[in-house]
């Protein structure tokens, strides 16, 4: 099974609809986690809201540091994507077994105003992703190398752009 960690700075919202999408949609084959520079300590409601609408569940859903995934003991990543441009825009952690990285930035969706708004910024941002994770999970990620997947995560993004 292959992991992946899914980046933003506060792991509140678009990280944490990756890693939900991640692992719903990844059919045992995928194991997803997700966290933050500098986790807000709380995950946004409309982000559970957003994935509940779609039977993708989350029960695990808590906003936390990167470092966890630094840290000895920590699971081996495979795969990292940020979703923020300020995360990856930061110096990282050294993530130990040097996984593939790729950025696949998504409009934030936490601060839109009003609440209608920003509900359907949230679905705006779930669609995106979704795309982007199924088109994801279509490759032969088995028998890639590191370097063809990032070239192809690289391609999703730009052919799934917002």
């Amino acid at each position: 099974m292959k992991t992946v960690l899914v980046l933003c700075t506060g792991n509140s919202a678009r990280s944490i609809l990756g890693e939900a999408l991640f692992n719903h949609l990844g059919g045992g084959r995928i194991r997803a986690f997700s966290a933050g520079s500098q986790p807000t300590g709380t995950v946004n409601p409309v982000a559970l809201e957003t994935l509940a609408s779609h039977g993708v569940p989350l029960p695990e859903a808590r906003s936390k540091s990167w470092d966890e995934f630094a840290a000895p003991g920590a699971p081996a990543i495979d795969y990292i994507f940020t979703v923020c441009a300020s995360a990856a825009g930061e110096t990282c952690p050294i993530w130990p077994g040097h996984p593939t990285t790729a950025h696949w930035g998504i409009a934030d969706p936490a601060h839109v105003e009003p609440l209608a708004a920003r509900q359907a910024a949230f679905e705006r941002a779930y669609q995106v992703l979704r795309q982007r994770v199924e088109a994801f999970l279509q490759l032969p990620l088995e028998t890639m190398s590191a370097a063809e997947i990032k070239m192809a995560a690289q391609r999703i993004h730009q052919e799934c752009e917002q």
